[in-house]
C-alpha cells in the first residue's frame, strides 16, 4: 500500500469477486484489493450468507470463495470490545448494528479507509475512519 493506509473491506465490496453479474463493479474490486487489506469474521459470514441466499451458490463453491478471502486477506475475529463499542457507534452515527459492527472493527484495528458500497460515502467516523464508497469515489 502507498503512503501505508491501513484499509478495510466490507462484505458489500467483496462479494463482486464471485457475483457475475455486475462486471464493471467486479473489474473495479479486482484491481482495488490489496493482501494488507483487513476483514473481519463478520465479512467473511455476511460473504457466505450471501453468497448461498442472494446468489444461490452451492455450499462448496461457497466456501471455498470463504476460504479464499481467509488467506488473501488479514482477517480479525470479533471482540467484546469491539461489540461494546459498535453500540455507541450504532447510536452516534445512526447506523445499522452490523454497519456500526464494521466501522468499530475497522477502528479497532487501526485502519483510516473503510471500502463500503453502502455506507455513508465520505463520512468520517471518530476524526479517523473515512468510509469511500470504490464505485463513486476515490480515496485521497
Amino acid at each position: 500500500m502507498t503512503d501505508l493506509k491501513k484499509v478495510f473491506v466490507d462484505s458489500n465490496i467483496l462479494i463482486y469477486l464471485i457475483d457475475d453479474s455486475a462486471a464493471q463493479k467486479k473489474k473495479i474490486v479486482g484491481e482495488l484489493l490489496n493482501p494488507d487489506f483487513i476483514i473481519s469474521t463478520q465479512v467473511i459470514s455476511e460473504n457466505v450468507s450471501v453468497c448461498l441466499k442472494k446468489l444461490k451458490l452451492d455450499k462448496q463453491t461457497t466456501f471455498d470463495f470463504a476460504k479464499r478471502l481467509l488467506k488473501r486477506f488479514q482477517t480479525v475475529i470479533i471482540t467484546p470490545e469491539v461489540l461494546l463499542n459498535s453500540f455507541e457507534i450504532s447510536v452516534k452515527y445512526q447506523v445499522s448494528s452490523w454497519d456500526a459492527i464494521i466501522l468499530s472493527t475497522a477502528l479497532n484495528t487501526n485502519c483510516t479507509i473503510l471500502y463500503s458500497e453502502d455506507m455513508q460515502d465520505g463520512l468520517v467516523v471518530e476524526k479517523v475512519l473515512t468510509i469511500v464508497n470504490p464505485f463513486t469515489s476515490v480515496p485521497k
